[in-house]
């Protein structure tokens, strides 16, 4: 049985600032350092830390148990508007050039420069 995956496109963007908003670390903000669209996930500065055990190599000369940042759902992150500073939905919209840019769903300041 084939089961074909359909990839959504998301409303984060790797650089984006967000809050968590539900789980363990509910209320936590941090930049988003990596996106991944296929299992719908994202990597958070400071969020959803563990703690792996490395061997010695040149990146980790001295081994031993390293703490890294692990994926977090998309559905539990919200983007934190730069104007008004609360955690909010994105809406899209299209300027008069024909781009498509997110916009803050409490201020309608517009997201993407």
């Amino acid at each position: 049985m084939v089961v074909a995956t359909v990839q959504r496109r998301l409303h984060l963007r790797k650089g984006d600032m967000v809050e968590v908003t539900g789980g363990k670390f509910s209320g936590k903000r941090g930049k988003v350092l990596r996106v991944v669209p296929s299992d719908e996930r994202a990597i958070v500065e400071g969020v959803n830390i563990v703690k792996r055990a490395v061997k010695p190599s040149r990146k980790v000369p001295q081994g031993g148990i390293v703490p890294k940042e692990a994926p977090i759902p998309v559905a539990r992150l919200m983007i934190v508007c730069s104007r008004c500073g609360e955690a909010s939905r994105v809406g899209h919209r299209y300027l008069g050039d024909g781009t498509k840019v997110r916009y803050c769903k409490r201020c309608k300041e517009q997201m993407d420069k």
